[in-house]
């Protein structure tokens, strides 16, 4: 595949340790800037929680350079760009997307963002209620409510297990000090990872980087490792809610992000719950008619993972629902996937996973993730081949390791038989 092998990400490290990589597309029209720093909520304590997700807010109001929020959201958006922010469990990543000729802006925003970032107190206290309101949108959709709860009973009470946004009280609670703190002893070169990809080239990029990021000192990676592994005692959570739909999430504790069984477990995902060809889609909504949504998902982290399923049901269909995914996951660690649906799993994996990277900003994002988190770059061919080479054998393997010794969790948010019940459910 010439055109997929023309993709060769280049990497260097500026004098002050922060790693640059560049994915070159002369094609295109684009170039995508991303700054990855490693902390989320993973890297905070109690009292803490939320501060990573607040602070990513806090960046995009004020700079020494633009003291307003609009001075840096326009010098992105009157370039014909666009900026956003994300956090999650173990990163936090500032990213902009902008013409091409434009590409020093996009470099230039994010450093100013990150190095010279007022932290007003005034701004931090107006943008408390626009976080809280973030935490309340979460808890109003069911969906996203069941998310969140799954992962408390799938990992409970330590800080992977915890809301990323954090919780109305301790989002209330926190000071600038804790801003302050958080950036000294995180926002730092040796923590984070500066990613561009689009029609640049590598050696301007690490030009341009050194000269704007100059002001950001060294520092420590964050070791943000340690998760306890085993369910914790409450394993099953229900939300009672007087809706129409009753939303679950079952999971079990999977794998870690570079575990070598992650590619036949991206495989088992696809087989069990990815697509209407799945087995969950054909057997809960297509024969059994329980759903209207049914699939899986895969969460790794550096030490630990999940594997999830998640359905929409009536109250009526949540037991039955309930068997009939608990019965295809462990049939998954019974018997071996058939040869056709092996052939399908391999197409369908790897090639929704090429049509994900068509754009600079897909490829700069996830070869910024790759260099923060696990230190070096997988190219896309080298993936596909590895997705390609797993058998019938090592999907069926998987699926034992993580479905017949592990047991499951479960999170439920509307009208629901009682948590008894459905611990009674599980167990058998």
């Amino acid at each position: 595949m010439p055109a997929a092998d023309a993709i060769q990400p280049q990497v260097s490290t500026l004098d002050n340790g922060l790693r640059v990589v560049t994915t070159s597309i002369p094609t295109a029209q684009s170039a995508s800037t991303a700054f990855f720093v490693g902390v989320g909520s993973r890297g905070e304590d109690r009292r803490t929680n939320g501060v990573s997700h607040y602070l990513e807010h806090m960046l995009f109001k004020g700079t020494t350079r633009r003291p307003t929020a609009p001075e840096i959201s326009q010098a992105i958006e009157g370039a014909g760009g666009a900026l956003n922010a994300y956090t999650t469990r173990e990163l936090t990543c500032y990213w902009n997307n902008l013409p091409f000729e434009r590409a020093e802006t996009g470099i230039e925003v994010v450093a100013d963002m990150l190095q010279h970032s007022l932290l007003a107190a005034e701004e931090i206290d107006r943008e408390r209620t626009v976080v809280q309101q973030e935490i309340r949108r979460g808890h109003d959709t069911p969906a996203a409510r069941t998310a969140e709860l799954m992962i408390q009973a799938v990992y409970g009470d330590q800080p992977i297990g915890w809301p990323v946004t954090g919780s109305l009280e301790s989002v209330g609670a926190l000071e600038r000090d804790d801003f302050v703190t958080h950036v000294e002893q995180y926002y730092t070169a040796n923590n984070s990872v500066l990613s561009v990809a689009g029609n640049v080239e590598h050696e301007w990029v690490v030009e341009t980087a050194a000269r704007h990021f100059e002001d950001l000192r060294g520092g420590d990676p964050a070791d943000q490792s340690g998760a306890r592994h085993g369910l914790p005692e409450e394993r099953v959570i229900v939300e009672e809610r007087e809706i129409e739909q009753t939303n679950l999430a079952l999971s079990v504790q999977a794998l870690a992000r570079r575990d070598p069984e992650r590619y036949a477990l991206e495989l088992l995902h696809t087989v069990l719950g990815r697509g209407m060809s799945s087995r969950l889609f054909k057997e809960v909504r297509e024969r059994r008619g329980l759903a209207y949504s049914v699939g899986s998902r895969v969460g790794r982290h550096l030490d630990i993972g999940t594997f999830s399923v998640s359905a929409g049901v009536t109250a009526d269909h949540q037991e039955e629902a309930l068997e009939v995914i608990v019965r295809e996951l462990h049939q998954a660690a019974d018997e071996p996937v058939t040869d056709e649906e092996l052939r399908r799993a391999l197409d369908f994996t790897t090639g929704t996973f090429r049509l994900a990277l068509e754009t600079p900003m897909s490829l700069g994002q996830r070869f910024g993730e790759q260099l923060l988190q696990d230190g070096e770059l997988e190219l896309p061919t080298e993936t596909v081949a590895r997705l390609q080479a797993v058998t019938a054998g090592e999907i069926q393997a998987v699926a034992r390791r993580i479905f017949s010794e592990r047991a499951f969790a479960l999170a439920v948010v509307g009208p629901s038989a009682s948590t008894e019940r459905l611990e009674a459910l599980l167990a058998a």
